[in-house]
């Protein structure tokens, strides 16, 4: 049963063919790192700017690409891919710099379509500008975490920036025809079902699709010191599971979910170690969906 408008599904009514994402590293910082607005960094995020699964830094963005689809190529003979620059925030370089990186990575045939997670407030006008002309060359897409729009929280992670710098950036991005896609973390500490849920509620409204994250406890990080603390829990593979189902029935269908969870690197897993087994945790998940029935934006059980 089709239960949400996955990411697959969409790339292949785009392209029409199975599409994957080549991680590459742009060797950008954060202004949550360089000492702009913090030098810790979000609480929860790794040493590796979260980009655990890019290639190592390199000018030659081409070789970066050719190294990133050696890993999946065994996966697909259609040899369709989408450069996705993902460590840290990906427009947070000076304009030259990003022209020159975006361009390359754009380059070669095989690439469809450029991918870039950054923050709201790191897209100024000229960054805008700048995004708009390629995406008139090959699509672009632009990764927003948000996390939560709960202030409390933000400033728990150390998030930042306000919630209204995510609405004008996504505003923004729409006026130039981008498609924007938010990062949601589930099992932050001290939210509550119903938090999250308006999180949800809230992102659904605004952005063109969305990554449902499992909040994972990382070794080296904040977020584990109050972790080992035991100033908070994190949630069980069943509690996950439940709160999962009542956002993918909360989203509008139009909304391409690209993400129902997450699988750090298990080395630096502190976390809930069940989410280690993604595969498992699928398959509970889907197993859930079918018992409840639910469909994105519907939910077809009479009983509830």
């Amino acid at each position: 049963m089709k239960h949400y408008n996955s990411l697959n599904e969409y790339y292949v009514n785009k392209y029409g063919k199975k599409v994957y994402k080549l991680s590459i590293n742009g060797g950008m910082t954060c202004p949550n790192r360089d000492g702009k607005i913090d030098t810790r960094g979000c609480i929860f995020c790794s040493k590796g700017g979260s980009g655990e699964f890019s290639t190592e830094f390199s000018f030659d963005i081409e070789k970066q690409l050719e190294n990133a689809k050696k890993r999946v190529e065994k996966k697909t003979n259609d040899n369709l891919y989408i450069a996705y620059f993902q460590p840290y925030s990906n427009t947070y370089e000076e304009y030259e710099y990003l022209r020159d990186i975006y361009y390359k990575a754009i380059k070669p045939d095989y690439i469809v379509g450029l991918s870039i997670a950054t923050r709201p407030d790191c897209l100024d006008k000229k960054i805008l500008e700048l995004l708009s002309e390629i995406n008139k060359i090959k699509p672009v897409s632009v990764e927003l975490g948000i996390q939560t729009i709960h202030n409390k929280s933000a400033e728990y992670i150390r998030r930042g920036y306000s919630l209204d710098i995510y609405d004008k950036a996504v505003e923004n991005l729409h006026k130039e025809n981008i498609d924007v896609v938010t990062h949601v973390i589930i099992g932050l500490p001290f939210e509550s079902e119903e938090m999250i849920l308006d999180t949800v509620k809230y992102v659904g409204k605004r952005t063109d699709g969305i990554k449902l994250q499992l909040l994972h406890i990382i070794k080296d990080t904040d977020l584990e010191t109050e972790f080992i603390n035991k100033k908070f829990d994190v949630l069980t593979l069943e509690k996950y599971t439940d709160i999962i189902c009542k956002a993918i029935e909360l989203l509008p269908e139009n909304v391409v979910i690209h993400r129902i969870t997450g699988d750090g690197d298990k080395r630096a897993l502190i976390a809930p170690m069940w989410s280690a087994d993604k595969k498992r945790v699928l398959n509970f998940i889907n197993k859930e969906l079918d018992k409840r029935c639910i469909i994105q934006g519907k939910n077809f059980d009479n009983s509830q």
